[in-house]
């Protein structure tokens, strides 16, 4: 690190990791409920929705690129403006007749500049920052990450269900909102062109410039890669498909087996009491890893990730008229989501130590997308077959691999913990 790296993390982590986060969660998970709202089968979101993900599958075909070319600022910059752009795109053309096809090439194109932004943002965090201070700091990304999820599952479906009311039009309001979601992207842009810091990035000499097999060989002939591959895989099964369908699930009328919430209630769940939850687990989990090392944590987040899905069962069965049983499931299953997850995110840190730290963390988080995408393509299928209620026994059913390779993957203890004498 140098010293044109100096700029506070405290500043531009959250900023940085806010516009990761908020094109992820359109993408993936806010055109769910769209989708829904716009008379799409369960099936079909599931389906093409979860395909959605393939981008973060294979970002690390294209990771060495940004590895040996180019500076990260000026690559997460370029994405984030073209991002701005695919939303706005994504606004003129949901109200045309062949909107479904069309939306979905904006979201495609989003997808792989959005999976391209992570690459340069991760691999900015990772430079600009010591060893140390990245395990300090993973609480405030990962939190942060969540708030600019829960910002696109809480305040913009908010926003959209407004409007819908104001409307009666679930296609017009939908286009408003996913422009001012390009509006929003190209303020976020200017933000981080102000506040992420000029790191002078070390170059390899030509001659001695890595081949792109060896930048992919080295991740591979990791220690125990196969073990921690499964990790990465397993460890949010049930979740990979639960995330498809709690949306729908919430918005479906009850005869279908839902609980008839309408869109502003379901984004005023995940927006404002989920968030408050979301924020505590993950500065929690951050500052407990910190102090502690992931290894006295990773059972006990494993089950704070998982465990709270069986709310959802006592949901699909009872129905509850009151939509505060509904919320208080959601805040148990956020804070335990962000308390858990930070175990995740350390994981993946460990697992990208090396001299290629960019490529292999966007290969480890290239796993990570895949073990939510297969699952949760078929979700939607899923969950027509068994109904709500069989749907979600088998979520908890689905999160017990998560625990046996929580239980058996091989890192060390002590990986994360602080060094006390650090000054940041």
């Amino acid at each position: 690190m140098t010293p044109s790296a100096s700029k506070n993390p405290w500043l531009w982590v959250p900023t940085l990791y806010l516009t990761e986060s908020v094109p992820y969660v359109l993408i993936i998970t806010v055109s769910v409920v769209m989708y829904k709202n716009l008379g799409i089968s369960n099936a079909d979101i599931g389906l093409y929705t979860s395909f959605l993900y393939l981008p973060w599958v294979i970002k690390p075909i294209w990771s060495p690129i940004l590895e040996l070319f180019g500076h990260k600022k000026q690559w997460f910059l370029s994405m984030q403006f073209i991002l701005s752009l695919v939303f706005l795109g994504v606004g003129l053309t949901t109200g045309s007749s062949h909107f479904f096809t069309l939306t979905l090439a904006f979201f495609w194109m989003g997808a792989f500049a959005s999976a391209t932004n992570d690459i340069a943002s991760d691999g900015l965090y990772l430079i600009a920052l010591k060893p140390e201070q990245q395990s300090f700091f993973v609480g405030m990304r990962s939190t942060f990450y969540r708030v600019g999820m829960i910002t696109g599952q809480g305040l913009i479906v908010i926003v959209a269900g407004y409007l819908e009311e104001k409307f009666a039009d679930p296609a017009q309001a939908w286009s408003w909102t996913m422009l001012g979601v390009g509006g929003l992207m190209l303020v976020l842009t200017g933000i981080n062109y102000l506040a992420t810091p000029k790191v002078l990035e070390e170059r390899i000499a030509k001659e001695d410039q890595p081949s792109f097999g060896k930048v992919f060989s080295t991740f591979f002939t990791k220690k125990n890669i196969g073990l921690s591959l499964g990790f990465v895989l397993l460890y949010r099964l049930g979740e990979s498909q639960l995330v498809k369908m709690a949306s729908p699930f919430f918005l479906d009328e009850r005869v279908d087996g839902g609980l008839g919430l309408s869109t502003t209630e379901v984004g005023f769940i995940y927006g404002t009491l989920g968030v408050i939850a979301l924020l505590v687990g993950g500065i929690l989990g951050g500052i407990f890893i910190s102090r502690d090392g992931l290894g006295k944590w990773m059972m006990p987040m494993a089950f704070a990730i998982n465990a709270p899905n069986i709310g959802y069962v006592f949901l699909a069965w009872l129905q509850p008229d009151n939509v505060y049983f509904a919320a208080f499931v959601v805040v148990i299953e956020q804070l335990g989501y962000g308390f858990g997850f930070a175990a995740f995110m350390v994981f993946l840190l460990f697992l990208a130590e090396g001299i290629f730290k960019t490529a292999h963390y966007a290969l480890a988080t290239g796993f990570m997308a895949m073990g939510m995408m297969l699952p949760g393509m078929l979700s939607g299928y899923v969950q027509q077959w068994l109904g709500y209620p069989g749907f979600f026994v088998w979520v908890v059913i689905a999160t017990i691999p998560g625990f046996v390779m929580a239980y058996t993957v091989k890192y060390p203890r002590e990986f994360g913990k602080k060094v006390l004498s650090t000054k940041y």
